[in-house]
């Protein structure tokens, strides 16, 4: 099984940590948002990714370039030109990293990167949001229900307080109650491969006309998820991230 994650976006929203690096790199808890969506997924058994590059996705590759040897001991012997690794910590993932270019949609990315995907079913996300989500238990609804695609429907985050007035006057004040607005796209999809059919070239958004297809033809389940779900869009999202992992407690932290 492998996982797609879409790393391209220019992160505009973000523009405070991504005028200098793609969203998937900003840092929650000093490891790259990216590195704590691969975790979650490995803790479920799947550790072969392919990330679908775009906006300085040349950043990713620096990144994963250095990342064994910034966890390992080593010595490099100069005059033999040797390396002796002594200890490594990096853990047994399967990376490919794949220019799917800085303009391309969502559905154009997942194209492009088609032919590197081995399996009938995979998984696909995007690389800014976290989940406490049984990925596991979303691969096995998909193979029962046997249509094309899967979606974690999610509650959106709370973000704003609900007054109750009387004309003018504040009765009351009352968080937004979870749920309310129903469920939305959770970003975590299990895909059979003939979606591809469904996308025709760079410019297709795979949230727009090929999920409007699928749901029109019946071939999109919705996987129900109700517990945590946090997208990174803005600075005030990552500085909650942030907040929940220094706590000790983030609620995505299933490793």
């Amino acid at each position: 099984m492998q996982a797609v994650i879409l790393a391209g976006g220019l992160g505009a929203r973000l523009s405070e940590e991504t005028t200098v690096r793609p969203k998937p790199l900003v840092e929650i808890g000093g490891r790259p948002i990216l590195w704590h969506i691969m975790k979650i997924y490995a803790a479920h058994g799947i550790k072969d990714f392919i990330i679908c590059l775009g906006y300085k996705g040349h950043l990713i590759k620096e990144f994963f370039a250095s990342y064994a040897l910034y966890l390992s001991d080593v010595t490099f012997d100069l005059g033999a030109g040797s390396v002796t690794t002594h200890r490594h910590e990096a853990e047994d993932w399967r990376v490919t990293l794949i220019d799917t270019g800085d303009a391309t949609m969502t559905g154009g990315r997942l194209a492009r990167v088609q032919k590197y995907i081995s399996g009938e079913l995979f998984c696909l996300t995007y690389g800014d949001g976290v989940s406490d989500l049984d990925i596991k238990a979303s691969i096995e609804f998909h193979r029962k229900h046997g249509r094309k695609a899967t979606v974690a429907a999610v509650y959106p985050p709370r973000r704003f307080g609900v007054l109750e007035m009387d004309g003018e006057h504040v009765t009351g004040f009352r968080e937004k109650p979870k749920g309310e607005g129903g469920f939305i796209n959770g970003g975590f999809f299990v895909l059979s491969r003939d979606v591809a059919g469904y996308i025709k070239g760079d410019e297709t958004v795979w949230e727009e006309e090929p999920l409007q297809a699928l749901a029109r033809e019946g071939q999109l389940q919705a996987f129900r998820h109700e517990g945590f779900f946090q997208p990174m869009d803005t600075l005030r999202d990552r500085n909650y991230l942030e907040q929940l992992w220094s706590s000790g407690a983030a609620p995505w932290k299933c490793w």
